[in-house]
């Protein structure tokens, strides 16, 4: 199971939300390439981007820090927020992102993920963030009548390569992944899911990789900014 490092742009920082609400931010780094870089030095195989402003407005605002850890970190990299055309995702790609994200326009216009996924095989994820079991866009603001298990679902033959499933209210709060939904949805479709929210400790890490499910990774952004997980440790557990 893959441990994705996150971090989290806001205003050209590194920051950490609390269940996605951009009033109560954190900052962790005022420089998001040395953040990221101290990721990849102590051993990470990915790192998980998010452009926060870029999720609210609909098109990139942090493209100069993406830009930068492009630059200076030479490992796989995906990243979400406000990419929402097939232009702007391919603009990432060729700018040296592995994966792309595609949240909001997964619920909005379907057949843009298809199409992208077609186009730009290998390299489209669906993120899907939920409240409650419903679905949430353009940075959480927005609640849907989509239940997670249905989106999901309905991407199983449009060859994306992940659904990074994230927990709104567990997400910063530090008080563990909701592992029996992520399990669920694991269990349900046949494209890979990584588990995001609420990831605070190494037994959190264990709990998922040892779920039942067979999950593709887990994400965790504030217990390693805060040191409740050491990273490298984490890494070498879950690659024993």
């Amino acid at each position: 199971m893959i441990l994705y490092p996150a971090i989290d742009l806001k205003d050209g920082k590194a920051v950490r939300l609390l269940h996605g609400d951009m009033q109560q931010s954190t900052v962790f780094n005022d420089n998001p390439a040395n953040q990221a870089r101290e990721f990849v030095d102590a051993g990470c195989e990915w790192l998980h981007l998010v452009d926060l402003n870029g999720a609210f407005a609909g098109e990139p605002v942090n493209a100069a820090p993406v830009e930068a850890i492009l630059q200076s970190c030479h490992l796989p990299i995906q990243l979400g927020g406000g990419i929402r055309d097939m232009a702007t995702i391919e603009r990432w790609l060729e700018k040296g992102v592995t994966r792309v994200i595609l949240g909001t326009v997964a619920v909005e216009n379907p057949d843009l993920v298809r199409e992208a996924a077609r186009v730009f095989p290998d390299h489209l994820a669906v993120g899907i963030d939920a409240r409650n079991g419903f679905v949430a866009t353009k940075g959480w603001a927005e609640e849907t009548d989509v239940r997670v298990t249905e989106l999901a679902k309905s991407f199983e033959d449009a060859g994306v390569t992940a659904i990074i499933y994230t927990d709104i209210l567990r997400d910063g709060a530090m008080g563990g992944p909701n592992i029996a939904a992520t399990a669920d949805l694991a269990r349900s479709v046949s494209i890979p899911v990584i588990a995001s929210g609420g990831v605070s400790s190494l037994a959190d890490l264990i709990a998922l990789r040892d779920c039942g499910a067979d999950l593709n990774g887990a994400i965790s952004g504030r217990a390693l900014y805060d040191g409740a997980i050491d990273l490298k440790e984490a890494l070498a557990t879950l690659a024993a």
